[in-house]
């Protein structure tokens, strides 16, 4: 499929294929993560740890794929190395910024996929491309040789078609990750009361009614949006100081360039109050999560757009604001990909507590086998 792939390798030799998002270094090749301003980097001279993790765990890395630019951006339009080509839904955008990885799963290409997701990076895609995507609880998975070098917030995870390769995508990329079992009956479920638009949750609460779960309890949390605002704070911050430097280059995408730019308006006195607020989302999501094993809510608010309309990457960071707030508060969260009646795009995105990844991961095949069971009586 079309700008998929950045690069095809051969690294391991195991039953399972993987590609790999090109903020992830490989040994032997180029990190460029999708911008001319890195293209003449160094080889790496090692692996990063999930690297060496997936070839113990006979993995095989065929592909380094393509992604928005530095990721930072969530449409997945890359003028350098050209668009993922979204392979379900080819008039759409397919997400950033690990658009590649979702699209490789997508397209059948490998069996998983490898991204990372620092304000809804994995989990915009995921729903995009109608794939699984997870974002893993902060700090569980090494980010030890991934690009930027430091991130509070930024986490990597897999993509997969069905969820049992989702779980052991997991098992292969976090040593310390053993697989729950799928739960017999339902686990106690909360849905967030959060905005998006009517056929978003028309879509979801009808999946959720073939799953036999009507009537779950909407709860508000608070600080949602202002830890939406908080994040973006902080990925600005954390974003200039890893990349400003390449600004005097010229050779950044003219949308990566100008976001760079107005990030260094952030302040430390911005982060410092972000944080603040990362800390009361969190207790408040906390204070939930004591009370139900997982709360549920749209992955985005609205159907992604077309690609021909989705140029002015600034215009439409709102399709994060159901994702990021996640990043902020380091819980692990999946996206479950769902459709419209008419066959659009929709993400059920499923919260739980930290570390509870093995879990959450098993709640979400309950969903998938509830509804696959029910659909085929009805």
């Amino acid at each position: 499929m079309d700008h998929i792939f950045s690069k095809k390798i051969s690294v391991g030799n195991g039953i399972h294929t993987v590609a790999i998002k090109d903020t992830i270094h490989i040994q032997g090749f180029q990190t460029c993560a999708g911008s001319a301003a890195l293209s003449n980097t160094q080889e790496e001279q090692h692996h990063a740890d999930i690297i060496e993790y997936l070839v113990k765990n006979n993995c095989s890395v065929v592909g380094k794929t393509n992604l928005h630019e530095l990721a930072f951006g969530i449409t997945g339009i890359n003028h350098f190395t050209g668009t993922s080509i979204n392979p379900k839904y080819p008039t759409l955008i397919p997400g950033g910024s690990s658009s590649g990885s979702a699209a490789a799963v997508a397209a059948g290409l490998v069996d998983f996929s490898i991204g990372t997701d620092t304000g809804g990076s994995i989990r915009m895609p995921a729903t995009c491309c109608g794939v699984f995507g997870l974002k893993p609880t902060y700090g569980r998975v090494s980010r030890n040789g991934v690009l930027p070098e430091y991130s509070s917030l930024d986490c990597v995870g897999p993509f997969a078609a069905k969820i049992d390769l989702l779980t052991h995508a997991m098992t292969c990329i976090d040593p310390s990750f053993v697989a729950a079992d799928v739960p017999k009956a339902s686990p106690k479920f909360a849905l967030l009361d959060v905005q998006a638009d009517e056929l978003i949750w028309n879509s979801i609460h009808s999946y959720l009614k073939a799953c036999g779960l009507e009537n779950l309890p909407k709860l508000s949390v608070t600080h949602f949006e202002e830890a939406y605002d908080a994040g973006m704070q902080i990925i600005n911050y954390e974003n200039y100081q890893a990349f400003h430097h390449l600004i005097d280059t010229d050779l950044l995408g003219t949308d990566v360039a100008s976001r760079l730019k107005n990030a260094a308006k952030t302040s430390s006195t911005d982060v410092m109050q972000a944080n603040q607020i990362r800390e009361q989302f969190r207790h408040a999501l906390d204070v939930i999560l004591e009370q139900y094993d997982a709360v549920l809510l749209p992955t985005l608010p609205q159907l992604p757009p077309k690609l021909e309309d989705a140029e002015n990457t600034a215009a439409f960071l709102n399709l994060t604001a159901l994702v990021r707030p996640f990043n902020l508060s380091g819980h692990p969260a999946v996206s479950i990909p769902l459709e419209t009646t008419a066959g659009q795009p929709v993400g059920l995105q499923m919260v739980t507590r930290h570390f509870n990844d093995p879990h959450l991961c098993a709640y979400a095949a309950y969903l998938v086998q509830a509804y696959t069971s029910n659909s085929k009586e009805m």
